[in-house]
């Protein structure tokens, strides 16, 4: 069996890593580390939890413990598609690489940037950052890229996902030519090979796992239920299961505020996490969950990539994922390190498809829960009667009382649009009576003498020749 003091890791870093409890390598670990520390550009594909951003930083450290960095001209660059995922290598960096004299600074949005500024004034060693504040602090001329020796992108897939290719490949294009690249993701689909395609030299590839396959230690569930049965069913089932912490995920980022806020209100400890919420708040939330403090973090799918939170109970889908590949990513929350996790499904009529994807690309049935009882209203086809839930009830129960009292309320418009309208006083009977003439079998009647001019045609005056007539 190979252990780390096997590949070539100086001392220093092998006695950080004995003192965060391991001895042995991960295989994409295993793989990764010998070729980067041979200089080559690495292609490198590995499921969510399997120690790859270790894969790097190690021979990170490694190469870089000699020499030094000058002013705002890092020796290496490392990009992540999100905050979260940039904090998580910084501290991996701070952990591995305690006992030598180096330096990582952390690039992302939502911080001050003066702050930042000073640190790479004082020289950095590595560069972490996400594109945006990267670019940002580029062109105010705060960086020099000319000094870079290792570029790394790691969740390749989840750039090109978000949009953050261009920014990549104009990034990419700042650096020197003769450079080390690695790149890191979670698949190797066509055009995330051809992306790597763009960046790496005669590139050596490796992968530990088939793309977009589940760990084996997580247990999968679907509860089939109703659109608006779906809070209800996931209060009863976070009340009957035994759990220390869950990932709770939504697909849209006002959904993940309002099931918080619903959570709260029927007395379980919640924070919620989305990429609109300001920095401070994300970073709080995030240490609260990760603590313990708080058992459950309902969240979109920012938090879906890279987090590796130790000893996650269970991920919770409340809504069925957009993208078949994020239903892996987010149940890799749990089961990691050999540990076993549960993940649950919540699926509404609408979702089948979505559904039949995440089937297709797993390559294995997802099993109906045991014991759980759908609503009976789980199948009832799109537009027919569904029971609501409590919060539903409660909203209507508001409005009714608001009409009995005359005040202001909300109608649906047929065409779906709200309208505001005040209660009215009924007219009185004789304005609703029919005019004269008029009802069920009375004559039509016309203008009569006030006819319209645009109606009438003019008639030919004398001595007009009669094409000029109208």
């Amino acid at each position: 069996m190979v252990e780390f003091k096997d590949l070539g890791l100086r001392s220093d870093i092998l006695r950080a890593i004995e003192e965060r409890g391991y001895t042995t390598p991960t295989p994409i670990q295993e793989l990764a580390i010998p070729y980067v520390l041979m200089d080559r550009d690495l292609m490198a594909c590995a499921q969510t939890g399997t120690g790859k951003t270790a894969g790097f930083c190690l021979p990170m450290l490694e190469i870089l413990s000699t020499g030094g960095a000058k002013a705002r001209m890092p020796r290496s660059l490392i990009l992540e598609p999100t905050r979260e995922l940039a904090a998580q290598v910084a501290e991996n960096f701070a952990v591995y690489g305690k006992h030598l004299n180096f330096t990582a600074v952390l690039l992302t949005g939502g911080k001050g940037m003066e702050e930042q500024i000073k640190k790479l004034d004082r020289g950095v060693d590595v560069l972490i950052a996400t594109p945006g504040r990267m670019i940002d602090l580029f062109e105010r001329g705060n960086i020099l890229l000319h000094d870079i020796r290792i570029f790394v992108i790691d969740e390749a897939d989840r750039m090109l996902d978000m949009g953050f290719i261009p920014d990549v490949e104009k990034i990419a294009g700042l650096l020197p030519k003769l450079r080390q690249t690695l790149f890191f993701s979670a698949t190797l689909l066509p055009e995330i090979r051809a992306l790597a395609g763009k960046f790496l030299r005669n590139p050596k590839e490796v992968s530990v796992a088939p793309p977009a396959t589940t760990a084996a230690t997580v247990a999968q569930y679907l509860l089939h239920v109703s659109p608006r049965g779906k809070r209800e069913a996931l209060r009863g089932l976070l009340r009957r299961e035994t759990l220390k912490n869950a990932f709770i995920f939504c697909n849209r980022k006002r959904d993940v505020r309002t099931l918080a806020e619903s959570l709260t209100r029927h007395k379980f400890s919640v924070v919620a996490l989305h990429g609109d919420m300001p920095q401070n708040r994300r970073d709080e939330a995030l240490e609260k969950f990760r603590s313990g403090a708080v058992p459950f973090l309902v969240c979109s799918d920012v938090a879906a990539r890279g987090l590796d939170i130790k000893g996650v109970d269970a991920v919770f889908n409340f809504d069925v994922p957009f993208n078949a590949e994020d239903y892996v990513h987010r149940i890799g929350r749990t089961g990691r390190a050999g540990r076993e996790g549960h993940a649950y499904t919540f699926v509404a009529p609408d979702d089948d498809r979505l559904l039949a994807n995440i089937v297709a690309l797993i390559r294995k049935d997802i099993p109906v829960m045991e014991g759980f009882e759908p609503r009976p209203d789980a199948l009832v086809p799109a537009g027919d009667e569904e029971p609501a839930d409590e919060d539903f009830v409660s909203r209507h129960k508001q409005r009714a009382g608001r009409r009995e009292r005359g005040g202001w309320e909300h109608d649906r418009h047929p065409r779906g649009h709200g309208s505001r309208r005040s209660a009215r006083k009924p007219a009185p009977a004789e304005s609703r009576a029919p005019r004269p003439g008029t009802g069920p079998g009375a004559p039509t009647i016309g203008f009569g003498d006030d006819m319209p001019r645009f109606l009438v045609k003019p008639r030919a005056r004398a001595g007009q020749r009669k094409e000029e007539t109208v």
